[in-house]
């Protein structure tokens, strides 16, 4: 899977700005059996968090028969993980041009300012339409009115939180609790697989496989001319993250074998302040809100000197990609693996009714914030990039539509403001229901229900591109290529790190051909583990080739040798997307503007 040109095909400059032409898809799925049960639906929405209910809930309330797959239960995604809050325009002085002023900062030049100014246009109507919906947020004493904190980046006090610092499992509660009481079908525990589309490359449904034992079991398909991806992000690409364990990319992963475009992937945010769990720890870390440091808590070193003061105007509410590298850089020069962050000076009542979560988890390690600093070190948090949607989170796919961390909307640039991505899955979402909902009625308007049907024994690809299995990664190979991406692609990356990752990525990806050819060792059978691990093969390695070809340093993209941001070259976006042969192209985009998605 190599980057094969940087124009139009040519390899020689950057694109004009059309779309690559017409999608007919690549034809290549994940080995799978065949779908022995089906639903038949109008839209289909893949993820639980915040944008896939609240799609979901709108698309309903349109009149289309929705159904929401999703891959643990209706509440395991990474919305309930979100502690700090949501950023909207809600203060008294606050202002939407303010909130957008904040938010192009952080993006360091590569954010779509007309998304931007959606989002923050629109955010506090739909932060008004969430609390009608069901979530409680913290208000101000003897007041009705939200209670609003500062995050990093921010100049304003424009973050809602609920429960201190429980603000994504308040508003998941609210989300599932409408779905329920709406009647809303769900299939929980399942994995969607590929994107089914029609002989003339629109959209017709999922392939999806539901684990455990229910009406559905094994491998089926809902069957709906509009899906919408909202799977969540690709932390567990990495060995260290704040990400679930579902957090595989699946939907990133999907989309390109489905032929979509995606952009700005080498953008992965690493959280400045998780929990620092020993050098050798994997998988989920427990967080450190950035809402700590907005009620004033302080970085440190070992000495219990303030280092951020003096890089930043902002200190330690700097964005976060100045303050995870100025976290590397005083580790580095120190020779440690972390620093610390200090608020012993809230005392134990704040920090029983203000941070009850994090309080519990720093405890449950034996660290008490209350009597001692947190030992805190970067870990993967965030996807910027994702599938590229217009601003009707419709892809270049027709009937495939993105919101939420699996999209790249050009709201987040090369760096995400803090808080901005409970937003904006709110508001694209929205955004997607209504395009949907303006479509022509649909032909099922009159029976309410989804139905279950069997299932033709294959599904019909495009002509123009013949169905292939892709070779499945043996499950364990996970753990291999999170470690080849954290030493690679993590906070501080070079051209050798990158080239020596992509070389090891090559060699999982060439065994796996060689296993599913028979010449090697046995090919693993198809199952979750293994499908999950090919899907953060590919998207690892998109994200190692963005990342060689970005050649400067910008937002949370660090290149070591190419320390400066460089606009005159590097103000674009690269837009790629798999070949039926499994190579990828990666056009350029002529300026910091994405040109329409095909299906617009």
């Amino acid at each position: 899977m190599t980057a094969t040109g940087t124009g139009t095909g040519t390899g020689t400059g950057p694109d004009s700005g059309a779309g690559p032409g017409p999608v007919s898809g690549t034809g290549i799925r994940l080995k799978a059996p065949a779908p022995g049960w089906s639903i038949e639906a109008d839209v289909v929405v893949v993820g639980s968090g915040v944008a896939g209910l609240t799609a979901a809930l709108r698309c309903a309330a349109a009149g289309r028969r929705t159904v929401v797959v999703t891959k643990a239960r209706l509440d395991d995604g990474s919305t309930r993980w979100a502690q700090g809050g949501i950023a909207a325009a809600l203060g008294d002085g606050d202002t939407p041009e303010q909130h957008l002023a904040d938010t192009l900062v952080a993006g360091a030049g590569l954010c779509d300012e007309a998304a931007v100014r959606t989002l923050v246009t629109e955010g506090p109507d739909a932060v008004h339409r969430l609390i009608r919906t069901g979530a409680r947020f913290d208000t101000a004493p003897d007041s009705d009115e939200i209670a609003l904190t500062r995050e990093g980046g921010h100049h304003r006090r424009r973050i809602a939180h609920a429960g201190g610092d429980a603000t994504g499992a308040e508003i998941s509660r609210a989300l599932v609790g409408a779905v329920r009481a709406a009647g809303l079908r769900t299939i929980e525990n399942a994995l969607v697989l590929d994107l089914l589309t029609d002989a003339d490359g629109h959209t017709s449904g999922v392939t999806l496989h539901v684990m455990g034992e229910g009406q559905h079991d094994g491998v089926g398909a809902v069957r709906a001319p509009a899906v919408v991806l909202a799977t969540g992000g690709m932390g567990q690409v990495f060995s260290a993250t704040t990400n679930p364990a579902v957090s595989t990319g699946d939907g990133v992963a999907l989309a390109l074998r489905a032929g979509a475009e995606v952009s700005d992937l080498e953008f992965v945010q690493f959280h400045p302040t998780p929990l620092y769990l020993g050098p050798d720890a994997e998988g989920q870390q427990p967080l450190i809100s950035e809402a700590v440091r907005g009620e004033g808590a302080h970085l440190v070193d070992a000495d219990g000197t303030r280092f951020m003061v003096g890089q930043h105007e902002l200190a330690e509410l700097a964005p976060r990609d100045i303050v995870a590298k100025a976290i590397m850089r005083r580790a580095h020069e120190q020779g440690v693996e972390h620093m610390y962050l200090d608020g012993r000076h809230f005392g134990a009542q704040m920090w029983e009714t203000r941070f009850p979560t994090i309080l519990a988890a720093c405890r449950s390690h034996g660290i008490d914030p209350v009597t001692e600093p947190i030992p805190v070190a970067p870990a993967a948090h965030y996807a910027s990039g994702g599938v590229r949607t217009d601003l009707r989170g419709r892809t270049t796919v027709p009937g495939l539509y993105a919101c939420g961390e699996v999209a790249c909307t050009g709201v987040h640039g090369a760096n995400r403001l803090a808080s901005n991505s409970l937003l904006e899955g709110l508001v694209f979402a929205e955004r997607i229901a209504a395009d949907i909902a303006e479509g022509p009625a649909p032909a099922s308007a009159t029976h309410p229900d989804p139905a279950l049907t069997p299932a033709p024994a294959t599904d019909p690809a495009p002509a123009s591109a013949p169905r292939t299995t892709l070779p499945l990664l043996a499950p364990e190979t996970r753990t291999a290529v999170q470690r080849i991406m954290t030493a690679g692609a993590g906070v501080l990356r070079s051209a050798g790190s990158l080239a020596h990752a992509a070389a090891e990525l090559d060699r999982l990806h060439r065994e796996a051909t060689e296993a599913s050819a028979g010449t090697t060792h046995k090919s693993p059978e198809p199952g979750v583990e293994a499908w999950e691990a090919t899907n953060l093969l590919c998207v690892a390695r998109v994200l190692v080739a963005a990342a060689q070809h970005r050649t400067e340093t910008r937002g949370c993209h660090w290149r070591e040798d190419h320390p400066d941001r460089d606009d005159a070259s590097w103000r674009r976006h690269f837009r790629i997307t798999l070949d039926a042969d499994r190579a990828l192209t990666l056009h350029t985009t002529e300026t910091a503007a994405f040109p329409p998605t095909t299906a617009s």
